[in-house]
């Protein structure tokens, strides 16, 4: 079934509202007040068909949370309280699946996660994490157990309700992705063993998340039509800019409509990552939020995306990464309940997914995954003030005599300076290649480093 005929299918009851009303917002200075708040009970909940769970349409994403204030000389520190703020609300709003792994916030995600869900009774949400083992030195068998034990006892619990295969289908330490795929999980006898944990009960559901090469895509998923392994879900990124894009945008071989119909006709359980991707698609150009608002005034470009990414009948969950409580607050809203997209919104958001790609940003998530760089480079910073300056149209443009041209170059350049310390900017990256095996949108770092720091150089010469 393609994507035309299942929002056919899932939308027909709730065509005529699809420009429906969102709940407004006061306006009250306090942005985390709202007028009305969602009802836990009206959140959307898609059915796992292999274990039965009701789980949250809106996913949480322990990726990006709050930090404390960085002081000199201090250790890196998320901050404790406003996270246990933030899960409590998700709880208390209908969300009950959160999303983690041992390599996120710098190793600290898993521990903040189980100090915030371990208040709350077990029953009350689903858990998952994954087998993050990247790194040579993980691949051996022991270090691998070692991280899974290593995650109980951070998450405060006895069984990982959702526990993934992490990132596969990139490379590493110079093998191609196979190689790297065996080294992480067959040769270690890894992935059987995580079989055997699923058999005692340690792990409820088992599945991997995919980026890259679409070779291990499609063998894992010939394993589980042969019966050598059987997936129980599996995490994809999904939006409305990668489902015809993803090819242009991230390099990719593939786009996420031909992932998402390959787990659809399985009927495997689709858990949704990226579908802001990484906050692009919440800031949009004027000329792309004009043609949003004429279709609904109220919306905000994270809530088209939000809904896209949630309209597909086979999707279990989507994550997003809600550092804020305005955030968490404005997406609880959108999922409960869900409207679907419509066929007539379904064209529009491809129509503007082919104008957002003539823009030519940079397809980066600031998932800090090519962090640390051996020079400083701050990669994700000069990457976001670079597409947030595309999508705001604030480029410097024009006669380099104009006098507005001359304003427009000096505010880019001090913003540059602002949002990038200057020791850490595109002119120091030396093209080592070290980010290159790390990035799972596949960017070609250090060119795209050569055509910013080109810019800034032209940018200063005029």
């Amino acid at each position: 079934m393609n994507r035309r005929e299942f929002i056919k299918h899932t939308t027909a009851a709730v065509a005529g509202s699809s420009l429906l009303l969102t709940a407004c917002k006061t306006k009250n200075e306090s942005l985390s007040v709202i007028q009305e708040e969602s009802d836990p009970k009206d959140m959307t909940l898609r059915v796992n068909p292999n274990s039965g769970d009701k789980v949250s349409l809106l996913g949480y994403g322990m990726m990006r949370l709050p930090e404390k204030e960085v002081v000199e000389g201090e250790p890196f520190e998320l901050d404790q309280e406003r996270i246990n703020e933030l899960v409590d609300y998700a709880l208390a709003h209908g969300v009950n699946y959160f999303d983690t792994s041992p390599v996120y916030c710098q190793g600290l995600s898993e521990q903040a996660t189980g100090i915030a869900l371990a208040r709350h009774p077990r029953s009350s949400y689903f858990v998952a994490t994954k087998m993050s083992n990247f790194s040579p030195t993980a691949w051996a068998r022991e270090e691998s157990i070692a991280m899974f034990e290593r995650s109980l006892q951070y998450l405060q619990t006895d069984y990982v309700d959702y526990l993934l295969l992490h990132s596969i289908g990139g490379k590493s330490a110079g093998k191609d992705p196979l190689q790297t795929f065996n080294a992480r999980y067959m040769d270690n006898g890894i992935l059987d063993w995580l079989v055997a944990q699923k058999q005692v009960g340690r792990i409820r559901n088992l599945g991997f998340s995919y980026h890259g090469d679409i070779s291990i895509f499609d063998m894992l998923l010939r394993w589980h039509d042969e019966g050598k392994y059987h997936w129980d879900f599996v995490q994809i990124q999904l939006n409305y800019l990668d489902w015809n894009h993803a090819k242009v945008q991230r390099s990719s071989n593939t786009n996420a409509s031909y992932l998402y119909a390959e787990l659809e006709k399985r009927g495997i359980p689709v858990v949704i990552m990226e579908p802001l991707l990484g906050g692009r698609l919440a800031k949009q150009p004027a000329h792309i939020l004009r043609e949003m608002k004429r279709a609904d005034i109220h919306a905000t470009p994270a809530e088209w995306a939000l809904r896209y990414a949630g309209t597909p009948e086979k999707i279990l969950t989507v994550l997003s990464g809600m550092t804020y409580m305005e955030h968490l607050q404005e997406n609880c809203r959108t999922f409960s309940p869900l409207r679907p997209i419509s066929p007539e919104e379904d064209a529009m958001l491809m129509q503007l997914a082919d104008a957002i790609c003539d823009l030519k940003a940079i397809p980066c998530t600031a998932c800090n995954y090519c962090m640390p760089c051996p020079y400083g480079i701050n990669i994700p910073a000069v990457f976001g003030y670079y597409n947030n300056s595309v999508a705001e149209g604030v480029l410097p443009e024009g006669d380099h005599a104009d006098t507005a041209y001359k304003k427009a170059r000096r505010r880019w350049l001090i913003g540059y300076d602002k949002k990038v310390e200057r020791m850490r900017q595109a002119d120091h990256c030396i093209g080592c290649n070290h980010c290159l095996p790390h990035c799972p949108q596949r960017i070609q770092i250090p060119e795209e480093m050569q055509r910013i720091n080109a810019l800034v150089e032209e940018l200063k010469q005029s």
